[in-house]
């Protein structure tokens, strides 16, 4: 497929000096950011526990808030989930020493206890200490224990929590509305009588709850940063295979300039650090790579085919010869990834919108950096003193 009816004649490395300028002011912008706010870390890289709620009823995040803050939790983090009000993700960070690790890790698998007692309404809070059960929040296991604990076979019980369980995850809500329902899933009459003696329905659900320990995180942080590392390494030694070494460091050079570029765009917008949001870098620096090494291709056979020609005539008509595919790669992958962006869902929110900055910078700096490299090296690539400059 051709944007154009004949190969364009831009001449993009007169303006490599503009861009390099550009790049920097981005970068640096980046770098003061860092040393002045730093990244948004998430529970992935700093330990914590993040927790997915959902209630029967539209809830505030100001009223969220304050609960949480009666139980010493006012700086947790709480993000709505779409535009209902009835679903919200609730994380809870912490950076500790080395030697408050140990206790740190008790404490995290706490938290969600303390958070789902922060948020039940004082007749649940009282229907809990009385002894009985949340039939919206109790897992199958400790369902299980408590008809066991109350007489009943173990087969039987077994069997019945599974079946109040599969309610449960059947409702599109993830929870129990009413007990009437309990009626569908044909219990035994012992079961039944003990539910409607000695269990309730809350008025939450907890969808899901993510904990991880500061030691983890750490070890996260640091292979995420050796990742990164060899894969730069890696392409290098590729291309400089493939290519010529000068190649393989224009290339490491703009996939530098991406990752950086990225990583401040990061820290502008606020984009929480996880691990989706690093799949989405390492995924950039591919995307990035395999464009600039279409370009170099059609440079080294150009090198051949336009010998009397200069540095910057052979990039250009390089460049220029390979627009079109550049750009429809690049505009197909952009729409895909703005699809994702706005009907993916929060999970993924991060994710794609970190390659939606990747994508449109992978696809500048194919040109206006890897190639603009070669041209500021130009007596390397080219492999003679002087050169017919047009």
């Amino acid at each position: 497929m051709r944007l154009f009816n004949k190969t364009p004649e831009f001449r993009f490395m007169n303006k490599r000096f503009l861009a390099f300028g550009l790049s920097g002011l981005v970068i640096a912008a980046g770098i003061v950011g860092f040393f002045t706010r730093g990244f948004n870390l998430g529970i992935d890289f700093t330990g914590g526990t993040m927790i997915e709620v959902a209630f029967k009823q539209p809830t505030r995040v100001a009223d969220l808030r304050d609960r949480l803050g009666k139980v010493g939790m006012s700086k947790a983090v709480i993000q709505a989930v779409g535009s209902e009000g009835d679903k919200f993700f609730i994380k809870t960070l912490t950076v500790v020493d080395a030697e408050e690790m140990d206790k740190k890790l008790d404490a995290l698998d706490q938290v969600a206890n303390t958070i789902r007692r922060s948020l039940m309404s004082p007749d649940d809070l009282e229907a809990m200490d009385a002894g009985r059960v949340d039939l919206n929040n109790i897992a199958e296991k400790a369902l299980e224990d408590f008809f066991v604990s109350n007489g009943i076979p173990g087969e039987d019980a077994r069997s019945g929590a599974a079946r109040v369980i599969s309610l449960r995850k059947r409702s599109q809500t993830g929870l129990i509305g009413d007990m009437a329902e309990l009626e569908s899933l044909d219990l035994k009459k012992r079961l039944l009588t003990q539910l409607n003696d000695k269990a309730f329905l809350g008025d939450f659900t907890f969808l899901s709850v993510e904990s991880v320990g500061p030691q983890v995180g750490k070890d996260l942080r640091t292979k995420t940063t050796l990742a990164t590392v060899w894969v730069l390494l890696g392409m290098l030694i590729y291309i400089g295979f493939r290519f010529k070494f000068i190649y393989g460091l224009a290339a490491v050079i703009t996939l530098l300039h991406d990752v950086l570029v990225c990583l401040s765009a990061i820290i502008f917008f606020n984009i929480e650090m996880s691990l989706p949001v690093v799949a989405a870098l390492l995924t950039i620096v591919g995307y990035s790579l395999n464009d600039t090494i279409v370009i170099f291709d059609r440079v080294r056979d150009n090198v051949k085919s336009m010998r009397r020609h200069g540095a910057g005539e052979i990039i250009d008509t390089s460049i220029n010869q390979t627009l079109s595919r550049t750009l429809v790669t690049s505009l197909t992958t952009l729409l895909t990834v703005l699809c994702l962006f706005f009907l993916g869902g929060e999970v993924i929110h991060t994710f794609s919108a970190t390659l939606i900055v990747g994508i449109i910078v992978g696809t500048y700096s194919s040109v206006f950096q890897s190639c603009a490299w070669l041209m500021n090296w130009e007596r390397f690539f080219l492999g003679r003193k002087k050169n017919i400059r047009k």
